[in-house]
């Protein structure tokens, strides 16, 4: 398979190693972007790839609870200055009511849905595009419900950059589901337990550590024992009960949560623009630059 410009540019993307390197290794793998991903973690050339690492475009998250339902959503602008403007806050936060009035299934069937006004979301958007005069988009939401008897943790960081929801099940208390919130804000953890981790992700972590073991010269006697306590920090890495506790990293979050007789159910973790380019860079420019190097 040809290599193209844009595959090395996107396996950069996703890895952070240099051009020539990504180059090499979609060369190897004929072209296959997580083989190729695989095979520069295994030259210990790149970190676990971690899609929407690169946050490229402006607007806020909010979170808005009312009762026992809440709503974490995402509204970019093109520019932070837009994202700070009071015409446009007051759009995500009538956005977030209508989601929580209507409670609509996905995206799609939201922007066709009727405003108090009258007018359809998607409508009521293109209004304020046409008096912020920037673009706006409705990227992204999610609706979560408990009962009396569990807690929502609603953190905002940043000024709305970041935005998370919880769900605790057990306990009342929304301080503590606030501080799990803050957490997942400060560590971007995927899971909730490693219950969640499917049995072929966890896998494929295995043969890339014992890979990475072998490639370090380690005798295979001793291998297996080496990628096992490797696994364990990959789930501390990954899911949210195993993590320290930011607040008290003596204590891991299971401990924390179960000390108010609480337990995670689940939670959702929004950032500005995370998977979005603001931008593209010029990429032929920098290939030129590389090869004058040479």
């Amino acid at each position: 398979m040809a290599i193209t410009a844009q595959m090395v540019k996107e396996l950069r993307e996703k890895t952070g190693a240099g051009m020539m390197d990504c180059k090499k290794a979609l060369q190897e793998v004929d072209g296959d972007l997580e083989k190729a991903i695989d095979l520069l973690r295994e030259k210990g050339i790149a970190k676990a790839a971690k899609k929407g690492d690169r946050i490229a475009a402006e607007g806020l998250t909010t979170v808005v609870v009312n009762g026992n339902d809440a709503v974490l959503l995402e509204v970019n602008s093109e520019t932070d200055f837009v994202a700070k403007n009071e015409g446009f806050q007051t759009l995500v936060k009538e956005l977030a009511e209508h989601l929580l009035k209507h409670k609509p299934a996905n995206l799609d069937e939201a922007l066709k849905q009727k405003m108090d006004n009258g007018t359809e979301v998607a409508e009521h958007i293109n209004s304020a595009i046409a008096k912020i005069g920037e673009k706006l988009s409705f990227r992204r939401f999610e609706l979560k419900s408990k009962t009396d008897a569990d807690a929502f943790g609603a953190y905002l960081h940043m000024g709305g950059r970041i935005g998370v929801l919880s769900v605790l099940e057990g306990t009342t208390d929304e301080t503590v589901a606030k501080d799990v919130s803050m957490h997942i804000a400060a560590l971007n953890p995927k899971y909730v337990s490693r219950d969640e981790v499917s049995a072929d992700e966890v896998e494929r972590e295995r043969q890339v550590l014992t890979q990475q073991a072998l490639n370090e010269g380690k005798p295979e006697n001793i291998v297996a024992k080496m990628v096992e306590g490797r696994l364990g920090k990959y789930f501390e890495d990954v899911c949210l009960l195993d993590q320290a506790f930011v607040k008290n990293p003596d204590q891991k979050v299971r401990q924390f949560v179960e000390a108010s007789g609480g337990k995670v159910r689940e939670f959702v973790r929004f950032e500005v623009g995370e998977g979005i380019e603001k931008r593209e860079d010029n990429f032929a420019e920098e290939v030129m630059s590389q090869v004058n190097k040479k």
